[in-house]
């Protein structure tokens, strides 16, 4: 069975489970330590997860935890696919909701004849929901991410097209309207690019200052990570990232890192996400969701280092990674992994100022 087939008859049985993802996610709260999300934060999850249909747990999902503040909360972040049954359920709430609406613009583009932007990216999205970031207030519009999984978009290898296909596509799917300023400033951050290094991500957060969030990754030493943000024109302080990339050297094994970036229209935010990676994952490799139970600790050890870092919350995130566990629901039985995907030190003003892990969960009722 490949994975296509796999996720449709996950997909299949999750609808005989319930009807919502936040009647599936409901069911995690005793794999979720009360250390990283509290009971009155996992209920604005589950609440926010109500919205959307149960279907989506045959893909990945996850939260992000922040490792700086005591408080224990969490944002949520979902993967969608067209072509699926999950692209009739946001049509059909098109009309109605603003998220769907988003959705249903880029799975439009993903489904055209002779589609580029398919071409580049796959079917498939992301939705990264501010919930516990978000606060008490209104509930703002996911943030939305496209990966170029299927073309991978490579620095130095003449691919600006590519660049330009998909974020056209994130800025019009969210009702923004074209800006040549702000594509000269991506394109710039493009041909910085050194070889082989690969644009991961874009993103746009529509109810956030207009940015487009660049995740560039597979750099290959400290020196080659700073001379890009020069050249990109990134106006923090380099020397920072020297010093945070220095510490994290001497105590763990960083085989490559990554920076996320925002592009404006007037260049560079001058926020930086520094992501240093302990291993790599490529899109395409079918063990890419696995995770050995200890390939982490050396990092985790290394963050605990970190003044910003809340220990308790540390501790708790090594017992994340889970060998795959068996499950069994109405429908039948599931395997479930969970791992982290990534951890993101964030610099601003001069200084280290967060640290966030991004855990996923990956259900499957492909049980052989």
């Amino acid at each position: 069975m490949d994975i296509d087939e796999a996720i449709i008859l996950t997909q299949d049985r999750l609808a005989q489970e319930g009807q919502t993802m936040g009647d599936l996610i409901g069911h995690f709260r005793s794999k979720v330590s009360p250390v990283l999300v509290g009971e009155p934060e996992w209920q604005r999850i589950v609440e926010c997860a109500g919205g959307l249909p149960i279907i989506l747990g045959a893909l990945p999902f996850g939260f992000e935890l922040p490792l700086h503040d005591p408080r224990p909360q969490a944002d949520l972040g979902v993967s969608l696919a067209s072509g699926t049954a999950t692209a009739g359920f946001f049509h059909a709430a098109a009309g109605t909701d603003e998220t769907a609406r988003i959705v249903t613009r880029l799975f439009g583009q993903m489904d055209a004849a002779n589609s580029r932007l398919r071409e580049i990216v796959g079917p498939k999205l992301m939705l990264e929901f501010d919930i516990g970031s978000a606060g008490e207030g209104g509930r703002p519009l996911p943030g939305v991410f496209l990966r170029p999984g299927e073309r991978p978009i490579i620095g130095a290898s003449g691919q600006v097209d590519d660049v330009d296909v998909v974020v056209d596509a994130l800025v019009s799917s969210v009702g923004w309207e074209s800006n040549e300023a702000e594509r000269r400033q991506v394109q710039r951050a493009y041909f910085a690019q050194p070889e082989d290094t690969r644009l991961d991500s874009f993103g746009v957060f529509p109810s956030r200052e207009r940015a487009v969030r660049l995740a560039v990754m597979g750099f290959k030493s400290q020196q080659e990570t700073c001379t890009y943000l020069e050249e990109a024109g990134w106006p923090g302080d380099l020397s920072t990232v020297r010093g945070v990339m220095s510490r994290f050297r001497r105590r763990a094994n960083i085989v490559r890192s990554g920076a996320n970036i925002d592009v404006r229209e007037d260049g560079l935010g001058p926020t930086l996400g520094l992501t240093l990676i302990v291993k790599q994952r490529y899109t395409k490799d079918s063990r890419y969701w696995l995770d050995g139970l200890t390939d982490w600790d050396p990092f985790l050890g290394a963050l605990g280092e970190e003044e910003i870092v809340v220990l308790d919350k540390l501790a708790a995130l090594a017992d994340w990674a889970s060998t795959p566990t068996p499950l069994f629901g109405r429908a039948g039985r599931y395997v479930l992994l969970r791992g982290i995907h990534h951890i993101k030190l964030v610099i601003a003003d001069g200084a280290l100022r967060q640290a966030k892990a991004y855990v996923f969960l990956v259900l499957s009722a492909a049980v052989t």
